[in-house]
Order: structure tokens, then sequence, then C-alpha cells
């Protein structure tokens, strides 16, 4: 197996074989992430099953609640392109759109960042990452986050992309090796799964 730099996450943590650790998660959990969304512009009830075969136990009212602002979703989706990814510069990025596709998900009862994210993330696979319990918890070591749902939803996701950078390197190499293999994960993907393997207990 091809040799790669270690991820350095916080608090000194290194994940010494990048490539192996990935691979096993994927081969082990594919059903998510082998998913190719084809439609990037529009939101309906497969999106959330889907979300609920990562893991977001999206119940069938929490479903209904969403779908009842799909219009909103989707008018959110169209206004960033689905190429667009988080490893880009600062400036390339479009904040003020995510909040805002953030914020369609605001005061739903019982839906919060994991949920959201989850649903997110295929549809912008380069930009969205999974803002799960875990990673929240990792983030969390950053400054006082704003109250607003999705200002506080995009400092996260801006709180991400810091160790994103940092990695950089080594993330796409993870990345060409996966997709040598079959296994079409971006760096943001990459790195959650690297942030779960080293924290979720």
């Amino acid at each position: 197996m091809k040799v790669i730099d270690a991820v350095v996450l916080r608090g000194g943590v290194e994940i010494e074989n990048p490539l192996e650790t990935a691979l096993e998660f994927v081969e082990a959990y594919s059903a998510y992430d082998s998913h190719d969304s084809r439609a990037p512009h529009t939101f309906d009830e497969s999106d959330l099953r889907l979300a609920n075969r990562g893991g977001a136990r999206i119940s069938a009212a929490e479903i209904a609640a969403i779908l009842e602002r799909r219009g909103r979703i989707e008018r959110a989706l169209r206004s960033i392109d689905p190429d667009t990814s988080l490893a880009g510069t600062v400036q390339s990025i479009p904040w003020g759109p995510l909040t805002r596709l953030f914020d369609t998900f605001a005061d739903i009862r019982g839906v919060g960042f994991s949920k959201m994210t989850k649903a997110l993330h295929p549809k912008r696979p380069a930009l969205v990452p999974l803002l799960d319990s875990v990673v929240q918890a990792y983030l969390a070591t950053d400054s006082v986050l704003p109250e607003p749902f999705g200002e506080r939803a995009t400092a996260l996701v801006r709180s991400y992309k810091r160790d994103l950078d940092r990695n950089r390197s080594a993330l796409r190499a993870v990345q060409r090796e996966l997709a040598s293999r079959k296994h079409g994960l971006t760096e943001v993907r990459i790195l959650d799964v690297l942030i779960w393997s080293a924290f979720a207990s």
C-alpha cells in the first residue's frame, strides 16, 4: 500500500496510515458514500432516506417537516455550484449562500447539524462536512460560536476548513488512491472519516 504522510489532527493526534484507515471505513460502510447524486439542485424524500442510510435517524415526522421547506432548500442549493470545494481558497467559498442553505433547516424540531449535513453532504460533497456529534465535539475547541443556526453551522465549517487546509497534501493523496480503487470520496469526507476513526468511542 502506498505510503502517504500522516494526517495531523488537533491535540497532537496523528493518523499514521490515513489511506488504510479510510479504506477500512469505506469498505465497511459503503451504502451512504457509494451514492452518486445526479440531481444536485433537487431535494426530496430520497435524499433524506439516503441520510438515514448514513446513520441520520430522521423520523417520518422530521422528514415531513423538512420537505415542507423543499422549495427553500432547492433555491438555496441552486445558489451554490455543485463542484464548490472546501479545499479551495477562503475567498472562493460562497459562505453567505452556504449559511442561507443551512438556515433552511433552522427550528425544525429534532433536526440539528448532524441530520442536516448528512442530508446535504451528497448534494455538495466537496463542500459540506458531516457535522455529527463526534465532529462537533472535535471542533468545539475553537472559540465561542455564534448562536443563530445557520451562522453557527457555517462557523463549524470554517473551523473544519482549517484542518482540511493543514492536511491538504495528505488528503489529496488519499483521495487519489481511493479513486483508483473505485471509491469516490472527497477530501471533506475523508477528513470526516479520519476524525471519526480517532475520536469516536
